[in-house]
C-alpha cells in the first residue's frame, strides 16, 4: 500500500462532523480564492464533504460547472440535497482521489481543496494532481488548519490534553496537523515556482456564547463519538474513561463567560504558468493532447496555426 493510500481521515463523516462541516461557506472559508472567480469558470473542488462550499462556487458560476469531489461516497447524498435545495444545475458531484485525479490535463480554471492536505498521506503528490487538471493560467487554492497555532481563552484545565491528543491522533492516521504552515513548501515541491504562489493567512473565530456553545458542543460530541474517537482508542493513545474527561473538559470551556477560540490556517493561491517549460511537461503531464496544446509532440516543435 502506498503512502497515499494509506492516510486515514482522522474526523470521519459523524453527524458532529457534518455539523461543522455545514457551516463552512465561501465566504468563511474560501473568501481567499473569491475575487479570482468568474461567471464562466469550471471549477474543481476537492474533498467537497456535505457540498455547501460547492453550492456557493456554483452560485457564483451560472455560465460555468462545478464538480465536487468526495472519497467518501455516502457523504454525497447530502451534497447533492445541498445543491438541489438551492435550485443549481451547474453542479455535480463525483467519487474520486485526489493522488490520482480521474480528468483529463488542464480541465479546470480553479481547483480548490480546503481542509484536506493535512489528511493525506502524500499532499505533494495531491498538488500535482490538482496542478495537472487545472488549465494553463488557471489557479490551485488550498487553505488548511495549523493545530498548533489554535488558541483559547480561558485556558480550561485538560484543553491542552485535547490538542495534544489531537497532534498524536491525526500524525498516527499519516495526516499533519500542521498543514497550514506547510503549504507553501509543498507547493513549491510540487513544482510551482515561489512568483506564481500567493500564501496567507486567515482565522476562524468563536466568540460569542452561541459560537462558543456550539463549537464546545460538537468537539465534546466529536471526541467520543467519531472516527477520531475509536482511533485514540484503537491507536492506544486514549482510553475511553480519558476520551470522556476530554469531552467535559470542551463542555466546561463552553460554559465560560468570554470564551474565546481562535483557529489559525494557511492559504496558497499558485496560479499554473500559460505555458509550461518542456521539462515540466514531459515530467508531469505526458499526454499527447496537452503537449500539442503547448506547442510540442514528441520533443519537436510544431505549429498550432497550421495545425488548426
Amino acid at each position: 500500500m502506498s503512502q497515499a493510500e494509506s492516510a486515514v481521515y482522522t474526523h470521519g463523516h459523524h453527524e458532529s462532523v457534518l455539523r461543522s462541516h455545514t457551516w463552512r461557506t465561501a465566504a468563511n472559508s474560501a473568501g481567499y480564492l473569491l475575487p479570482s472567480i468568474l461567471p464562466h469558470m469550471r471549477i474543481l473542488d476537492v474533498g467537497c464533504g456535505p457540498g455547501t462550499i460547492t453550492a456557493d462556487f456554483a452560485a457564483m458560476v451560472p455560465e460555468g460547472l462545478v464538480t465536487g469531489l468526495e472519497h467518501a461516497p455516502d457523504v454525497l447524498e447530502q451534497a447533492r440535497s445541498t445543491a438541489a435545495a438551492r435550485a443549481l444545475d451547474n453542479v455535480r458531484f463525483v467519487v474520486g482521489d485526489v493522488h490520482k485525479l480521474d480528468f483529463p490535463d488542464g480541465t479546470f480554471d480553479i481547483v480548490h481543496v480546503h481542509q484536506v492536505l493535512q489528511h493525506v498521506g502524500d499532499p505533494v503528490r495531491a498538488l500535482r494532481e490538482m496542478r495537472r487538471v487545472t488549465k494553463p493560467g488557471g489557479i490551485v487554492a488550498a487553505r488548511d488548519a495549523d493545530y498548533e497555532g489554535t488558541i483559547w481563552y480561558p485556558d480550561v484545565d485538560g484543553m491542552s490534553d485535547w490538542a495534544r491528543l489531537y497532534l498524536r491522533v491525526s500524525r498516527f492516521n499519516g495526516g499533519e496537523p500542521n498543514a497550514g504552515r506547510r503549504l507553501l513548501v509543498w507547493a513549491r515541491q510540487a513544482g510551482f515556482d515561489r512568483e506564481n504562489i500567493t500564501s496567507t493567512a486567515s482565522t476562524w473565530c468563536f466568540n460569542t456564547q452561541e459560537e462558543q456553545a456550539w463549537w464546545s458542543s460538537l468537539w465534546a460530541d466529536r471526541t467520543v463519538s467519531s472516527s477520531f474517537a475509536r482511533t485514540a482508542v484503537a491507536g492506544g493513545h486514549a482510553t475511553e474513561e480519558e476520551l470522556a474527561r476530554i469531552a467535559q473538559v470542551w463542555r466546561r470551556w463552553g460554559e465560560q463567560e468570554d470564551g474565546w477560540f481562535t483557529i489559525l490556517h494557511g492559504e496558497i493561491l499558485c496560479r499554473v504558468p500559460s505555458i509550461l517549460p518542456h521539462e515540466d511537461l514531459i515530467a508531469e503531464s505526458p499526454t499527447t493532447e496537452y503537449s500539442r496544446y503547448l506547442g510540442f509532440v514528441d520533443g519537436e516543435d510544431i505549429d498550432l496555426e497550421e495545425d488548426e
